[in-house]
């Protein structure tokens, strides 16, 4: 049974616990030894209460201090940091924490980040409980973290230890040897005829538009997004698991105003509690990324993440078993190595395809991690495709004169009942056009972060000395804001306009740069799942 996150936190930073209170003590007999002080109960107490903030602010300040040397031994300078009217960063923490419960990405502590960049340039620390993120919306920067100096930059041990209980140790959550295993198992799953087979994605989009002319009809408003992730929870589940959730079974839900809104069947559905426990699961990882590696501090005797995984397990579990179960019937329990490629078989799934590198006994860690893995897909598809999809529609709502062309386009290609083919997707200019629109707006991920593993350095971006990246360092960077910038996307960055990847604009800005564009990240680390994104909205 795991430790809970708090005791687990404070015993790997005793010595830093320890030592100011060791040295109030050394010091309290030294005083009376040599020069025969005794001092009160009332200082001995108060040295105690302050010599742990005094002896972080002095390991905070030395490390500033060695980190400016090593800076100045570049040739380099530290990225400027965000002045904070309060201790520790405690105001942006503040802030960002109201952020999350009432705001909109790229607004902390009442400001844009626009004004900070404006103050402080594209690049700046922010300081939050002691603790440095050198965060970035500069393309060649980004750059950096995701390809030119990817081997410097790692998801680290931090963000490994926020989001074990939700990700354990897959593809999205891992670094090194058992980073490379994972995606190289994966890969193959992810190939052009297998994410083009529109038979899933098709079927589930038919039963989502059926429920919504029935609902409408009713004369009740309904949830795009709640639509839009009921159709991508089932297409997903069924597309990596071969078993889908039914979660559109369970009927959409009314308006909180309707009589109708509270329904038991519809409560104890288990696609709403295991779509439930999902959002609160991300719900609480986004609280933790506010506190960073003090968030064991928040959950100090349960892991609250890890409480909401017992329904998405019970889910997931069964499947597994199923498959298990399969593979040892055609395969005798024989096991690949994990360095080890295989041809993903006509009609496997990927969990059918997972399980052949697993022990296929029940309860092991390789097991266990297994179904943390697979679920990590399913998250991180459902993510994207829910996002890309909402936000679509929203703008299509707002925008009459696209949607009306985006319409004519489909129907000229392929009618109003035909199935699209991969041709038809590469064919369709706009439609790839207003779907890059809405990810360049509205990324999946609008913010993202990696550790520095070793000290680094950024070029300049105006002649100056270049900018020193201690190791590390969270490193946070945004697509969202990046893809925002009118100096990267013209005076209209901030408008809603598919004609930018098909006019010149497309040529004076996106080409010269493609950097400017990461909607699924870069490098190594790009998203397998990136065509099913695709696939899914194109559906």
């Amino acid at each position: 049974m795991p430790l809970p996150p708090g005791p687990v936190y404070l015993a790997n930073r005793l010595p830093t616990l320890i030592l100011p209170l060791a040295s109030v003590y050394v010091l309290k007999r030294l005083l009376h030894s040599y020069l025969d002080i005794s001092l009160p109960n009332w200082a001995v107490l108060a040295s105690t209460v302050v010599a742990i903030p005094i002896g972080l602010l002095l390991k905070v300040s030395y490390n500033d201090f060695t980190n400016r040397r090593n800076a100045a031994a570049s040739g380099a300078v530290l990225p400027p940091r965000v002045q904070d009217k309060y201790p520790a960063g405690l105001g942006l923490l503040l802030g960002s924490l109201q952020n999350l419960k009432t705001g909109y990405p790229g607004v902390v502590s009442g400001e844009f980040f626009a004004e900070w960049s404006e103050k402080y340039g594209n690049t700046f620390n922010l300081r939050v409980l002691f603790e440095d993120r050198i965060f970035t919306a500069e393309p060649d920067y980004i750059k950096a973290i995701l390809a030119s100096q990817f081997d410097a930059f790692e998801k680290g041990p931090s963000f490994y230890q926020q989001l074990h209980s939700f990700l354990g140790t897959g593809v999205f959550n891992s670094d090194g040897e058992m980073w490379k295993f994972h995606r190289a198992m994966t890969r193959p799953f992810f190939s052009k005829d297998r994410i083009t087979h529109f038979d899933i994605f098709e079927r589930h989009a038919q039963d989502a538009i059926q429920q919504l002319k029935v609902r409408l009809k009713e004369g009740h408003p309904v949830d795009i997004q709640d639509l839009a992730s009921r159709f991508t929870m089932d297409s997903a589940t069924e597309f990596l698991f071969a078993k889908d959730v039914h979660s559109l079974a369970a009927g959409l839900p009314y308006p909180h105003y309707s009589p109708l809104a509270r329904s038991a069947a519809a409560e104890s559905h288990p696609a709403n509690i295991f779509s439930k426990a999902f959002d609160e699961a991300q719900r609480l990882l986004a609280f933790r990324s506010r506190y960073g590696a003090a968030w064991p501090l928040t959950e100090f005797w349960k892991d609250k993440v890890a409480e909401k995984m017992t329904p998405i397990f019970e889910f997931i579990t069964p499947i597994l078993t199923e498959a298990v179960a399969r593979n040892k019937a055609v395969n005798k329990d024989e096991k690949l190595n994990t360095n080890e490629d295989r041809e993903v078989q006509d009609g496997e799934s990927l969990i059918d395809h997972l399980i052949k590198y697993t022990d296929g006994e029940h309860e092991t860690p390789l097991f266990s991690e297994t179904k943390l893995s697979i679920f990590s897909w399913r998250a991180e598809t459902q993510l994207q495709t829910t996002n890309s999809i909402s936000y679509a529609i929203y703008m299509l709502a707002k925008h009459p004169n696209v949607l009306g062309r985006l319409r004519n386009e489909i129907l000229s290609k392929i009618g109003s009942s035909r199935r699209p083919t991969y041709d038809d997707m590469k064919d369709m200019k706009y439609l790839r056009a207003v779907i890059n629109e809405t990810l360049r707006l509205y990324p999946a991920v609008p913010f993202n972060i990696r550790t520095s593993n070793r000290a680094t350095l950024w070029p300049s971006k105006i002649g100056g000395r270049p900018f020193y990246i201690p190791a590390h360092t969270k490193t946070p960077y945004s697509v969202f804001l990046m893809h925002r910038r009118t100096d990267l996307w013209g005076p209209d960055a901030n408008e809603f306009d598919p004609d930018r990847f098909l006019d010149d604009r497309l040529r004076k800005y996106l080409t010269p740069n493609p950097f400017i564009f990461l909607p699924f990240n870069a490098g190594p680390r790009i998203c397998l799942g990136q065509q099913v994104n695709h696939s899914s909205s194109f559906a």
